[in-house]
This record gives C-alpha cells, structure tokens and sequence, in this order.
C-alpha cells in the first residue's frame, strides 16, 4: 500500500535519490543532517510501503540517438487524440502541441538509428497522422535546467 503523506524528510530523501538513485546512504545524510542508518531506514520502509517501487538506470545522451520527429494530424482528426497515443508508443519521450506548419512535434529516442526509423513507423500508423517530418539531432548545446 503506497502512503501518499509523505513527510519533509522522506521527501528530501526521494528527491536526492530521483538525482541520482546511486548516492551512498552517507551522503543523503550528511546532506539532510541525520544519520546513515536513519536514512538507510527510511529507505527500506519507503520501498517496504510501495513509495518507492524500484531504482533505475537512465543512460546518458552518448549511449543514445535522439530525433525530433514534426507531425501534421489530418483536419478531420482531433490532435489530442493523436498526442494521446503518441505518448503511449516505446521510444517516445516528449510530446509538444505545436503552432505552424506541423501540428505535433515529438521528441523519440533509441540506442541507434535503425530503431528510430521503427519508432517512426509506428508514428505513422496511428489514425489522423498525414505527415511526419523527422530530424536527427547531432548534438546538443546549452543547458537543459
């Protein structure tokens, strides 16, 4: 059963680990002025209580190709429908509604190209899609906060 009334600490404590689900019971705190075993505690009854289900591993933009794939949906077909299923399709990460020329702009990721090319497939199966337009991105610059 998951207790959604989670205290400041706990919140603390799942804010770092969203950082970085990696970093030593010490350092959480040392960074939160308790102990290692109090936190360490507080941990296990976060996952023992259903809080926290699992920690993951997310790759970074090296191991990774990224594209931004524009969509036009047809007059006829209703866009949030249509951003609705994008979002439930493997490989996508982001879903924009966007003015111009293109009604929908999506941002999709894979390990490698051939990959991206299925995930575009797939985008152009879904009912109201009229046209795709998709971009590798080579690079990317700046800050993402």
């Amino acid at each position: 059963m998951v207790d959604t009334n989670l205290n400041s600490i706990d919140a603390k404590i799942i804010n770092i680990l969203k950082g970085d689900s990696r970093k030593p019971f010490v350092e959480i705190a040392n960074s939160i002025g308790m102990s290692e075993s109090a936190v360490r505690r507080r941990v296990k009854n976060l996952q023992e209580s259903g809080v926290i289900n699992k920690f993951t591993v997310e790759m970074g933009p090296s191991n990774k190709t990224s594209a931004i794939t524009l969509i036009s949906v047809s007059s006829v077909a209703d866009t949030s429908a249509v951003s609705d299923q994008l979002l439930k399709l493997a490989g996508v990460e982001t879903v924009y509604e966007i003015t111009g020329q293109y009604d929908i702009a999506t941002v999709i990721s894979a390990p490698t190209i051939l990959e991206i090319n299925s995930y575009i497939d797939e985008i152009r199966k879904i009912d109201g899609v009229s046209d795709t337009n998709t971009v590798i991105i080579l690079r990317t610059l700046g800050n993402s906060k």
